[in-house]
């Protein structure tokens, strides 16, 4: 914990919070405080109530009587956003609320605009925003436009609208899902500079690496229960995994196929592919049941050869075999049609269809399937399809007709997973497939994962998660300036390495032995 919230009383408190929802119950007796100067993480698998109580805090949802809710030691009454907003609560949501056709100045002050003559004062809100966005250290300016700026850039607007209502407390909901790391390391100094300013940051987060870098403590939530918490000098993942899904780590990664030697033929066969720019002279093989993991550093060329592969951009050079016999792809349907399906690491911008139902989402690489006498859909069949998709991945949905805008990160991408393996693959290349997504969801991918293998599929997993990779994959290329710098190869004896995969993706030793 931070010298600062180890001084006095607790900035926040709030005891024995429940909420019910009809016959649900969302949260049951959670208590959580932060002090002054802390950042306190709050962590938990999708629907462990997060959202639900930080909603609570914001003013947006009223809770069920016999919590409360202290500032400074004194009960408050948090009715609606604007009263919890007089207290100094912000809420900085994932989802950004900022009007791109403003300034970042107007943006700043809407709904709380300086008049002058009974007209919003554009002069005064340009003085009173540039000292908080230089207490940032922003280099924009505040007339600026925010459809100019980039996510990052739009997410400090969003801190500096929080300041100009005097917040002392700052909730921040996943704020690095869509931030580069350049993005998150500017994030990260605003953060410290909140905390040197005495502002109490509730950090929610699925990303274990930020976590251990920006907490002072970290609650966990599951069920709807609070879980416990642990000071920064108490941070791991075996604690944490377990916290939040109630097993042990060593159960977390699945691996219970047989890991494949030499001898399994090979599924697919790749030489030589380049497209003269971001991937040079790419040889490898997927064999049958194994899981073959693609690691190296941003930039490193993973996802651009995995699109090569998939026909989605144009390779220059290079061939591919499947099963022995040539193969030409030049599009995701020739690859879709000779057997190689492609998890997006996008799911939302180039995998999901968001205003379309989950069984649409399912069922629509597999529409010819279901085409009948007269160009009319068998739209049974397609239900049964879904029905038996959701059970299988253990998507979890009122119904296979909601849109799939509506699950949480993990269910979408298990949804979109599901759309795949629907066209009975013969190699499935997962790019980033845990991207996202909370621990429990990430287990149950790791379980898809490892039953694909069992059934003999070739696996090629994409990961930047070096934990993830070496719990997962039988053998891992690495990359590194759009080449394949090494393989790895695990076996009982002798596992997988972090240190060795990180010495071929940095070059920093030369030639792995």
């Amino acid at each position: 914990m931070s010298e600062t919230a180890e001084k006095g009383r607790p900035l926040l408190e709030m005891r024995n919070i429940s909420k019910t929802f009809g016959a649900s119950k969302a949260l049951s007796d959670v208590s959580l405080t932060a002090h002054p100067g802390e950042v306190h993480a709050l962590m938990g698998e999708n629907g462990a109530g997060k959202s639900t109580l930080m909603k609570i805090l914001s003013g947006a949802y009223t809770a069920d009587p016999g919590g409360s809710v202290l500032i400074d030691g004194e009960p408050v009454a948090l009715g609606d956003p604007m009263k919890a907003r007089a207290y100094g609560i912000a809420v900085i949501y994932q989802e950004l609320s900022l009007a791109p056709n403003l300034t970042v100045a107007q943006n700043m002050f809407l709904g709380s605009e300086p008049a002058r003559y009974g007209f919003a004062d554009r002069a005064a809100m340009r003085r009173r925003a540039e000292p908080i966005l230089k207490q940032l250290g922003i280099g924009f300016s505040a007339a600026r436009m925010v459809s100019e700026l980039s996510l990052g850039e739009r997410q400090m607007v969003e801190i500096a609208r929080a300041l100009t209502t005097s917040a002392r407390i700052i909730v921040m909901d996943e704020p690095t899902t869509s931030l580069t790391s350049r993005e998150t390391g500017r994030l990260f100094d605003v953060i410290a500079r909140l905390k040197a300013d005495g502002i109490a940051v509730i950090y929610i987060s699925h990303r274990m690496e930020e976590i251990y870098q920006l907490s002072d403590r970290v609650s966990v939530l599951r069920d709807g229960a609070y879980v416990g918490t642990l000071d920064r000098s108490e941070l791991s993942a075996s604690r944490l995994v377990s916290m939040m899904v109630g097993r042990d780590l060593s159960s977390f990664y699945k691996k219970e196929h047989s890991q494949p030697g030499g001898e399994r033929p090979a599924v697919l066969s790749v030489r030589n592919m380049g497209d003269g720019v971001r991937v040079h002279d790419c040889s490898f093989e997927a064999r049958a049941g194994e899981v073959l993991g693609i690691a190296g550093l941003v930039g490193s060329g993973r996802t651009e050869l995995a699109r090569l592969v998939y026909g989605a951009d144009t390779s220059t050079t290079g061939e591919m075999r499947l099963d022995g016999k040539p193969v030409s792809v030049h599009s995701p349907r020739q690859a879709l049609d000779a057997g190689i399906a492609y998890l997006t690491e996008d799911r939302k911008a180039l995998g999901l269809f968001l205003d379309m139902s989950i069984s649409d989402n399912i069922n629509i690489g597999v529409i010819p399937q279901d085409a009948m006498r007269g160009g009319f859909l068998d739209f049974s069949k397609a239900r049964e399809r879904a029905q038996r998709a959701v059970k299988s991945l253990s998507i979890r949905a009122p119904g296979t007709g909601i849109n799939v805008s509506a699950l949480s990160g993990g269910n979408q991408q298990k949804a979109l997973l599901a759309r795949l393996l629907e066209t009975e693959p013969k190699v499935v290349v997962l790019d980033e497939p845990t991207r996202g997504v909370d621990v429990g969801a990430k287990s149950e991918i790791y379980r898809i994962i490892d039953e694909l293998a069992r059934k003999g599929i070739a696996i090629v997993v994409i990961s930047s998660d070096l934990p993830e990779i070496l719990g997962i994959a039988d053998r891992v290329l690495v990359m590194r300036e759009g080449r394949i710098a090494g393989e790895i190869v695990g076996s009982a004896e002798r596992p997988l390495e972090q240190e060795a995969i990180m010495t071929l993706a940095t070059g920093s030793a030369g030639e792995a032995a």
